[in-house]
């Protein structure tokens, strides 16, 4: 499925630029999210995510491509469940552009999910999607406003050996819900004409 979204940045195209340039401090800032290995243009890292009392941990690793000239960067990412059977995969195309308000990074996700997640469905996955980035880009400003060295560990990342699992509990709920909703109403349905059966042979 293909996921996009958009957010800006306090500060200027170049700025911001040289901001992304630096996975070392940019990959700490991304909620839910430890950059575990990081060797030229390849990292290894862990993502941990939970719905509700379910907790699902990813184990990955990916490659980063930049272009100057365009501001843009692509990133191949592939990861599986820690205890379970399912993949990740993900090819990530972020675009940086002049804006008034600083710089206007467009974000475009083509993302392939196999295990419980892949049930959410397109529409849950972008609201998801939407609440990370948002995030991600509050803590991308407050880094901005807070330079110097250690200062994404400190910012983003409190936690640094261990991911704080991203809650998507309050996105998915309503989807499941209303997955549920036509058993739900076959069940009860049922439970009514049953009802009237029974009435009408006592009679």
């Amino acid at each position: 499925m293909q996921l996009d979204h958009s957010f800006t940045v306090p500060a200027g195209p170049d700025d911001a630029w040289k901001l992304f340039l630096d996975l070392g401090r940019v990959a700490p800032c991304m909620p839910g999210a430890v950059l575990d290995t990081l060797a030229g243009d390849s990292f290894t890292g862990r993502v941990k995510v939970k719905v509700g009392a379910v907790q699902m941990s990813y184990r990955g690793e990916g490659t980063v491509t930049r272009d100057d000239a365009t501001r843009s960067m692509h990133l191949g990412l592939s990861g599986s469940e820690t205890r379970g059977a399912g993949t990740v995969s993900a090819t990530v195309t972020a675009t940086l552009t002049a804006d008034p308000a600083g710089t206007l990074v467009r974000v475009r996700t083509d993302l392939d999910i196999t295990g419980r997640p892949a049930q959410f469905g397109r529409g849950i996955m972008t609201e998801v999607g939407d609440r990370i980035v948002q995030q991600f880009a509050t803590r991308l400003a407050e880094l901005l406003r807070t330079p110097g060295p250690g200062a994404a560990e400190t910012v983003c990342s409190p936690l640094p050996h261990e991911p704080e699992a991203v809650d998507l509990g309050a996105a998915a709920l309503p989807v499941l819900l209303r997955k549920a909703a036509v058993p739900a109403a076959a069940f009860l349905v049922a439970v009514v004409v049953v009802q009237a059966l029974r009435r009408r042979s006592r009679r």
